[in-house]
């Protein structure tokens, strides 16, 4: 594959990913409630509550947008933010333990998993051509 689709296709999977998960959170047999996450765990492993959710929703909508608008111009854009966005989450969900600023509830699966779409999505960023280089062209 070639780098100049790298973040257009990494925008889209995790846009993609985050879109469903943001809809699977709200799905009550999907998320019971553990001893790590008394609004509830997806999966019965990371937590969430409905704002997580929402910010699941979120997050994906604007990659899916980043992948497909402009020829997917904004999608090395949406990695690096998302990157450092993700990385400052990660930090601060093990300095607290089970909360983001108090906003969003977290677990170690939470954090852990946080961690990794913030180096994931720096590795892109840094890979990816910058400018017009970065649209994929037909």
């Amino acid at each position: 594959m070639a780098t100049s689709n790298l973040a257009k296709m990494y925008a889209n999977v995790l846009g993609a990913v985050l879109t469903l998960v943001g809809i699977l959170g709200f799905v009550s047999p999907l998320t019971p409630m553990t001893a790590s996450a008394p609004h509830g765990a997806l999966l019965s492993i990371f937590a969430i509550d409905p704002l997580h959710n929402v910010i699941h929703l979120a997050s994906g909508i604007i990659g899916l947008a980043a992948a497909n608008t402009a020829g997917g111009a904004y999608a090395r854009l949406y990695a690096g933010v998302f990157g450092a966005v993700y990385a400052l989450v990660t930090i601060v969900g093990f300095i607290q333990g089970n909360t983001v600023l108090g906003l969003i509830s977290v677990n170690l699966a939470d954090n852990l998993l946080h961690a990794a779409i913030a180096i994931a999505s720096l590795a892109v960023f840094f890979a990816a051509p910058r400018g017009n280089n970065a649209v994929a062209r037909a």
